[in-house]
């Protein structure tokens, strides 16, 4: 090997190591598992991980759900759906009542229907990757791109998963759900 292709190895192996190094350090920094959000307490609500805990307490004490603009500038065409109650910790669909559950995925489609047609899909984040403690659902417009075969139909919205460990994407279709479960970041499916 020359001393230049021995560089440029080495200069390859760096940026790989940055990029692991990076994208660990985007995992730890999007875990919400000990959210330490507390309405009790506002200050502890001062974090960028509590904002969406702040925009529920701005809701109508009768509020069940309700809607905000993705405020990300490199979301421009999102939009979130949130429950107002607060749950423990880090807020974790998979502990919200099942019939809670159904509620807000019914309110996030119909968000979605009403921003976009039938060209949407609704999407929740891992809790590895989520930088909010607050349950959201973010609606955007489906990338059709995003289709794959480990999609699963259930028939009835109260049927989608909310497993503990992953995300959900999910896309109505005739006669059901398309559902995906088993990774982390979900809202990827949906154009920015």
């Amino acid at each position: 090997m020359t001393p230049t292709s021995i560089m440029s190895w080495m200069f390859k192996q760096a940026v790989i190591v940055m990029a692991g190094l990076l994208s660990l350090a985007g995992v730890a920094a999007g875990d919400t598992s000990q959210c330490a959000c507390d309405v009790k307490k506002p200050e502890s609500l001062q974090g960028r991980e509590c904002s969406l805990c702040m925009e529920a307490e701005k809701q109508a004490p009768g509020v069940e759900y309700f809607v905000l603009k993705d405020t990300s500038p490199r979301k421009p065409n999102r939009w979130l759906v949130l429950p107002r109650a607060h749950t423990a910790g880090g807020h974790p669909l998979h502990e919200l009542p099942a019939a809670v559950r159904a509620d807000l995925w019914r309110k996030a489609m119909a968000v979605g229907a009403e921003k976009f047609g039938i060209e949407f899909a609704v999407a929740y984040n891992g809790p590895k990757v989520r930088t909010q403690c607050h349950t959201h659902v973010h609606v955007g417009r489906w990338i059709p791109a995003a289709a794959t075969e480990k999609f699963k139909l259930v028939k009835r919205v109260e049927d989608i998963p909310a497993p503990a460990d992953s995300g959900v994407l999910v896309r109505p279709v005739k006669g059901g759900y398309l559902v995906l479960t088993g990774e982390q970041i979900m809202e990827t499916a949906l154009v920015r």
